[in-house]
């Protein structure tokens, strides 16, 4: 229930997310699913809500996402159900699987879904096309150039897609999948950049499509971790949360 800001929500507290909860109930669409429904509000901005109902018609929880451009090819290798509720979940995937031996591809990494009870998973590895967006934080920065990012130190390069600790996780053969969390430590070409603004809150968030590892990813940020107006041919770095969304 984080990240909330980078799409334009700026609730705080029971009380704040319980008046957004209220705000966007009115537009939210029904999917049922195994073991409840979703209500899924989808804003012109790109910004949206899954809210989450178990088979009692309680409300027990809420995942933000964004719809956006990105687009790349997947094979997921593992299912991950989280304990935060019946509905939550996420998938250990490959990136640009290769043709003939799908569990292997460009790199590994976990990613979120907010519908994830409506995956339609069969055995495998399981290829898949996924959107996927990435919510920054306060390590966002921004470089003229993939030298000037190297220049600041940290082991960055120009290009990068990196879920830290991913690969000691998977070494272990006695991991625990719920462990595998959505994180990577990303820099990229800004290719497209626009402010957008949530038209139910009225708050503002930047959107960036940002070319890295494996393709394009959209990115969501509060304002208030960008330390300029990002431009086109800039490189954005930090680590974000992913959320994924299946085609």
């Amino acid at each position: 229930m984080s990240n909330l800001s980078d799409i334009g929500f700026h609730a705080k507290g029971d009380e704040g997310i319980n008046e957004m909860i209220m705000s966007v109930l009115d537009s939210a669409k029904e999917i049922r699913c195994d073991g409840g429904f979703y209500l899924r509000f989808s804003d012109s901005s790109g910004a949206e809500l899954f809210l989450q109902g178990n088979a009692s018609h309680e409300m027990i929880g809420f995942n933000p996402h964004f719809s956006g451009k990105s687009r790349r090819k997947v094979a997921l290798l593992h299912t991950i159900v989280r304990d935060t509720s019946e509905l939550d979940g996420a998938f250990h995937a490959v990136a640009n699987p290769d043709s003939s031996r799908p569990e292997t591809g460009e790199f590994e990494f976990v990613f979120d879904v907010p519908d994830f009870r409506l995956a339609k998973v069969g055995d495998m590895p399981h290829l898949a096309e996924i959107e996927l967006t990435a919510f920054g934080s306060n390590d966002f920065k921004l470089f003229d150039s993939g030298e000037s990012l190297a220049a600041a130190g940290g082991g960055w390069s120009e290009k990068s897609f990196v879920p830290p600790g991913l690969a000691e996780l998977l070494s272990d053969p006695n991991v625990n999948l719920s462990m595998l969390r959505p994180i990577a430590k990303i820099s990229g070409i800004v290719v497209e950049h626009e402010v957008r603004k949530n038209s139910v809150s009225g708050n503002e968030f930047n959107w960036l499509l940002v070319e890295t590892v494996g393709g394009c990813v959209d990115v969501v940020i509060d304002p208030v971790y960008v330390p300029e107006q990002p431009r086109v041919g800039q490189v954005a770095a930090g680590h974000f949360w992913l959320s994924g969304r299946f085609l």
